[in-house]
């Protein structure tokens, strides 16, 4: 079992390299890009708006509870910016992604490996995963990139709205607070988890869809395996990222 699992862990960072390599090569295959591209922005960016608010919400009032026991409830805003912007808003948006479009990236490349399509496509010179896996990855990072900004904007708002009304917050100084305890490093390590949590959904999903095992059952197996493992890494990414980044740099004020 140990073997079996180091061996498919090294065919996973294998398929990853073989991708980093051919995204420079040519040709690019940008129709397919733009059409994955718009087909996992049109299946993510509802459940994205609609998941943020309460998302946001429910931390503004945790957030805004805590404050005022301690105290300090002129900190509200920008403890519930942190939140959203370094924790929820990317693992929001790799969560969808890895559930809808990983899913469905699965479930396709993995219909043209039993059906033998990449095979055929082997036999022609033609690379599988220049042709058809590449341009998969890059639209989900491409999307989950430009898709945090939207949940980081809406679950700011959604927190800001319930703070200031459901808890008799002030709007000055939940804004004011975003200054005192916000800086640019912040966005920038959450669009920085965004791409590579984009990045380890697309090639889960690519290298499960391309080693279906049993037929069209083995298709379905792949595709829940593959949203499973994509949850577990990027819980632990996450968690590697966030320690890394709070041991570099430090709190503003610090």
């Amino acid at each position: 079992m140990i073997t079996g699992a180091l061996r498919q862990t090294g065919r996973l960072f294998a398929l990853a390299a073989e991708v980093a390599r051919a995204i420079f090569r040519r040709p690019f295959q940008f129709r397919e890009f733009v059409e994955q591209f718009w087909f996992i922005a049109s299946v993510t960016i509802l459940p994205a708006a609609l998941v943020s608010i309460p998302f946001g919400a429910v931390i503004a009032l945790q957030v805004g509870s805590l404050t005022q026991q301690l105290g300090a409830q002129s900190f509200t805003g920008g403890a519930s910016v942190l939140a959203v912007v370094q924790q929820a808003s990317p693992l929001i948006v790799a969560l969808l992604i890895a559930g809808a479009a990983g899913s469905a990236i699965c479930a396709d490349l993995g219909s043209r490996t039993i059906r033998e399509e990449l095979d055929a496509m082997e036999v022609m010179g033609v690379s599988p995963v220049q042709r058809l896996v590449v341009p998969r990855v890059l639209a989900t990072m491409g999307v989950a990139v430009l898709l945090n900004g939207l949940v980081s904007a809406v679950g700011i708002l959604g927190g800001y709205v319930f703070n200031v009304f459901l808890q008799d917050g002030t709007p000055g100084a939940y804004l004011s607070s975003f200054s005192a305890l916000a800086q640019l490093p912040d966005l920038y390590i959450s669009e920085l988890k965004a791409l590579i949590f984009g990045f380890i959904a697309g090639i889960v999903a690519a290298y499960r869809g391309l080693n279906p095992r049993g037929g069209p059952k083995g298709v379905g197996d792949a595709v829940n395996q593959s949203v499973v493992i994509t949850f577990l890494l990027l819980f632990f990414v996450n968690m590697v990222m966030t320690g890394v980044y709070l041991q570099l740099v430090p709190p503003k004020g610090g």
